[in-house]
């Protein structure tokens, strides 16, 4: 098995039906599904807000510590099976703390289970605090000053646009102060949000990764070849919420063009499957040969936050 990084995966999204039942049980909380099973049936969406309605109001079981570790536990066990040695996992640190759930809370099961990860599963992990457009500026100021006061490692912010009139404008402010706080830029930006919203996270953020739904534009293609950045694809996500994007996505042209393409699962319980799932979809849909495979696992690594050395050791290159 080939071993990857993941790099775009939001932790909240790896809340399998049944342990969302599971924790709504023990904390008390009532869903509105009889059980995992018809819970597993709403997941096959027509249009992205579907999947936001379900995906926050799922968040509801998330209340203790605990919940948060086990969660992150769950994903990491699933990534170990899928080949994953490196985890860049997000968390919508924002969503809980308007729920009520303190970021001690949240960050506290997060990162404990990500700092036992490399020991018990094999994975390296690094933490992500991402930001949803819908939030005010001084929401996600917020969200990150209390992440940072935690004293939780992070090793990037990132943002995701994903309506019409999406702007990376107002998020400036804040990545810069990141940027001098040490940490990574990422962003992801979906199919309603449109190419300008990609330019604009590349221009007024400064990224050093990006997500897209498809990149039809050369300027854009050669673009992020000559500068290396890394664009994080997720297959299945892509296909559920922006089927006319995935059919047209021009994967092995990336990879023919230099561009640092990455396979991800960005939130792998509402959209069929894990990383392995991920590149088994794209291997089918463009009938990839064992070199191209061989060059999406290398970009994962290089577009990894990690030290050469590191991105070595993880992708078997090197002795352990």
């Amino acid at each position: 098995m080939r071993s990857y990084a993941e790099l775009h995966v939001h932790i909240e999204g790896a809340l399998e039906p049944e342990l969302a039942f599971a924790l709504a049980k023990k904390n008390n909380i009532e869903l509105p599904f009889a059980d995992a099973d018809e819970l597993t049936k709403k997941l096959r969406f027509t249009q992205l807000q579907d999947y936001l309605d379900l995906y926050y109001a799922n968040m509801a079981v998330l209340q203790t510590e605990e919940d948060f570790a086990q969660l992150t536990n769950a994903y990491l066990a699933k990534a170990k099976a899928a080949g994953v040695t490196r985890a860049e996992v997000s968390c919508d640190l924002a969503a809980h703390l308007s729920r009520g759930i303190p970021a001690e809370v949240v960050l506290g099961g997060i990162s404990g289970a990500l700092a036992k990860a490399e020991e018990a599963y094999g994975i390296s992990t690094g933490l992500i605090l991402n930001f949803g457009q819908h939030l005010s500026v001084e929401e996600a100021e917020a969200a990150y000053d209390q992440a940072k006061a935690t004293g939780t490692e992070l090793i990037a912010v990132g943002v995701c646009l994903t309506k019409a009139d999406a702007s990376a404008q107002p998020f400036v402010g804040l990545f810069g102060k990141a940027r001098g706080d040490g940490l990574h830029t990422v962003a992801h930006v979906g199919g309603e949000a449109g190419l300008d919203a990609v330019w604009d996270c590349l221009h007024a953020l400064k990224v050093g990764r990006i997500g897209s739904c498809g990149v039809e534009d050369r300027d854009l293609m050669y673009y992020l070849a000559d500068y290396s950045i890394p664009l994080t694809y997720c297959p299945l996500a892509n296909a559920a919420i922006h089927p006319d994007q995935h059919s047209v996505h021009p994967l092995p042209l990336l990879l023919e063009e230099g561009v640092v393409v990455t396979i991800n699962s960005e939130s792998p319980a509402y959209f069929g499957g894990y990383l392995d799932a991920n590149v088994a979809a794209v291997t089918q849909q463009f009938d990839l040969t064992d070199e191209q495979l061989d060059q999406l696992a290398r970009n994962s690594f290089a577009g990894a936050f990690i030290a050469e050395t590191k991105k070595a050791q993880l992708a078997g290159l090197v002795p352990a």
